[in-house]
């Protein structure tokens, strides 16, 4: 699920930017625009995770012109939200399967005490990486 949310953007006095997304009552900040902007999409990101979790709904997506900032140092701008990279990217939660390799190599491993887990996420990252 994709999504668009508008946000307020706010500089501050030591070149760092604030940010608020009303629609999802959060605040987050960056070291500079490009971080805050990321900073935000992560932050609007995990809330929607933990609402949709929880069994609650999303709130109803604001139109970037009905948001006006708080002071006139702010803008508005929309956010991107990727909930299934986001899911994909943060979730360590175990899945268990079942492997099968010759009995040869799986006696080998065994007297050399190679994790299998550990073993094959690597081998999987590695080949991910390519």
């Amino acid at each position: 699920m994709k999504f668009a949310l508008p946000a307020c953007f706010y500089q501050e006095a030591d070149g760092r930017y604030s940010v608020e997304i009303p629609d999802l009552d959060i605040a987050t900040y960056g070291d500079d625009l490009p971080d805050a902007m990321y900073m935000a999409s992560d932050a609007a990101a995990g809330r929607m995770i933990v609402l949709l979790d929880e069994g609650l709904p999303l709130p109803k997506i604001s139109a970037q012109s009905t948001l006006t900032p708080d002071d006139a140092s702010g803008f508005i701008s929309m956010v991107y939200v990727d909930l299934d990279a986001y899911k994909m990217e943060h979730n360590d939660e175990p899945h268990e399967m079942t492997l099968t390799i010759p009995t040869w190599l799986n006696t080998a491993a065994k007297r050399r005490n190679i994790n299998f887990s550990a073993t094959l996420k690597d081998a999987l990252l590695a080949k991910l990486a390519r």
